[in-house]
């Protein structure tokens, strides 16, 4: 009872600590080293500027423009994503003719396709969503993939021997056991969306906390680029326990969740 009200009880009393620390030793380096406040400036000078973003209402703007960007990405990385994994997985020879192109696709350095998405799609949302598109899809991808060939085959051959429809054992088995490799790609891919959005938005944007970022830097303003550096991480957190509490909700049954209740008490 006692080791489970420390595990509860842990985060909450930890990570406050550890953020304590990490501006202290922040406010000792910058004052130790005479550290000049256009390279590092001190935490309090961060935090004055961070109230001042938070209430100016361009940013909340800003913020909307970034979320939606990664947002949009991200349900289009998840839908080709998941058709394209389901395909790959069930259907060997398309697999293997598609693979080189798939991993082709993929080495290219995004940050160079952004100047033709800016040529082909503007400077507006489009370019920004499909670059977020373009970095969650694979991840998705390749964990779809390997969740429908893990479907364990003894388990299909029970499945055949209770005469179960294609239905009954794409419902009751095959769904079941790809939907956790599925969050895990999803988990993945939001990380990978927002980081799409913020790079179009640096390279090629007039608007979104990118652009912001963008401009606190040419203005040699580093507390206000440091403050917009902390809301994109706000904002990078937010969606990813957002597709964690939706997991939970999905697959309640899966170790990945029960296993966090046991460990959270």
């Amino acid at each position: 009872m006692n080791n489970d009200r420390v595990r509860k009880i842990l985060p909450w009393v930890s990570t406050p600590l550890i953020l304590l620390v990490f501006f202290l030793a922040w406010e000792v380096f910058v004052r130790a080293f005479e550290v000049s406040p256009l390279v590092l400036p001190p935490p309090l000078a961060v935090l004055d500027s961070l109230t001042e973003v938070v209430v100016d209402p361009e940013t909340w703007e800003h913020a909307g423009v970034t979320a939606a960007e990664t947002i949009g990405g991200f349900l289009i990385a998840l839908a080709f994503g998941v058709a394209v994994g389901v395909l790959l997985g069930k259907v060997a020879w398309i697999e293997l003719s598609l693979r080189p192109l798939i991993v082709a696709s993929q080495v290219v350095p995004k940050v160079a396709l952004i100047p033709l998405f800016v040529i082909w799609f503007g400077f507006g949302m489009t370019s920004k969503v499909i670059m977020s598109a373009m970095l969650a899809f694979f991840p998705i991808m390749l964990n779809v993939q390997l969740g429908v060939r893990s479907v364990d085959k003894g388990q299909r051959e029970v499945m055949r021997s209770l005469n179960a429809t294609r239905w009954q054992t794409f419902n009751h088995l095959e769904l079941k056991s790809t939907m956790p490799y599925v969050f895990a790609g999803m988990e993945v891919g939001i990380v990978l969306a927002i980081i799409g959005a913020i790079v179009g938005e640096y390279l090629g944007g007039n608007e979104g906390l990118g652009y912001l970022v963008v401009r606190t830097l040419n203005e040699l303003d580093a507390p206000a680029l440091f403050a917009t550096i902390m809301l994109l991480s706000v904002l990078g957190l937010v969606l990813y326990f957002a597709v964690n509490s939706l997991k939970r909700f999905v697959i309640p049954w899966h170790e990945s969740v029960y296993g966090q209740h046991d460990v959270n008490g």
